[in-house]
């Protein structure tokens, strides 16, 4: 399986959220019952109404610190494990029967095992660390291994010192694919993350107040916390994504 992706993606345009939100809006009034589907009003109204609580925002912080954490843990280990992997081929063969397990077990059997080892406090970082590792090692250890091989051989002729290699080399090099390994998993670490907590139900996290919402049949808090996750997710991935291009632009 290749997680390498295109990172040329057109912006979303406001006309298409705006028709989106009238059909969903039509679709809620047709069937008027806020139980079973809130309209986008209402889920702003209460998004606005949770965030005047110092309640969402500590299970907010809850969350967002350990699915972060996760991400960001995975992402040095995985760039580290693929560069080491990319000049010992013992390492890069060791790790390879790891990964392919990590990619093809499904989220689900994780959260489970986990559980049996762990908290559950700590259960949307392991998760989230374990969906990042094998997007990012898998797209780092390509970029390396697919290193422009002339400007190697130029900078053995002109007998370039290894640090400036690694830097002006190989990091331009693999940035890119970097970069599409991060806008892959970080998504994937909100969505695996919550779920985590959907199940673990940690007290205190947005996995929990989904849970709840669910439970006492609250369609408005279920639709405004299920907004403030894309919302995270969105922002987290550009902030982190905008440090990763200023690197690039700095190479």
């Amino acid at each position: 399986m290749n997680f390498i992706t295109s990172d040329k993606k057109k912006g979303i345009k406001i006309w298409a959220v705006l028709i989106w939100l009238v059909f969903w809006e039509i679709i809620a009034r047709r069937i008027g019952q806020e139980i079973l589907l809130v309209s986008p009003v209402a889920v702003i109204w209460k998004l606005m109404e949770m965030a005047g609580q110092i309640s969402f925002w500590l299970s907010v912080l809850f969350t967002v610190l350990r699915i972060a954490s996760g991400f960001l843990a995975a992402f040095f280990t995985g760039a580290i494990l693929a560069w080491i992997s990319s000049f010992c081929p013992f390492i890069k063969e060791l790790a390879a029967p790891l990964i392919a397990v990590i990619k093809a077990a499904p989220v689900a059997s994780f959260i489970i095992l986990i559980l049996i080892w762990v908290p559950s406090r700590n259960l949307s970082f392991i998760i989230s660390f374990l969906i990042a590792l094998p997007v990012i090692y898998t797209n780092v250890l390509y970029g390396i291994e697919n290193t422009n091989k002339e400007l190697l051989e130029m900078a053995e002729v002109f007998r370039v010192s290894p640090g400036k290699r690694i830097w002006y080399i190989y990091m331009s090099e693999t940035l890119p694919y970097l970069r599409a390994a991060c806008s892959v998993s970080l998504g994937l670490c909100w969505k695996a993350g919550v779920a985590a907590e959907v199940i673990g139900i940690p007290s205190g996290s947005v996995g929990e107040k989904l849970y709840e919402a669910k439970i006492y049949l609250q369609t408005p808090e279920l639709f405004a916390w299920t907004l403030t996750i894309i919302l995270l997710s969105v922002w987290f991935e550009k902030i982190f994504l905008f440090i990763i291009d200023h690197v690039i632009r700095v190479e």
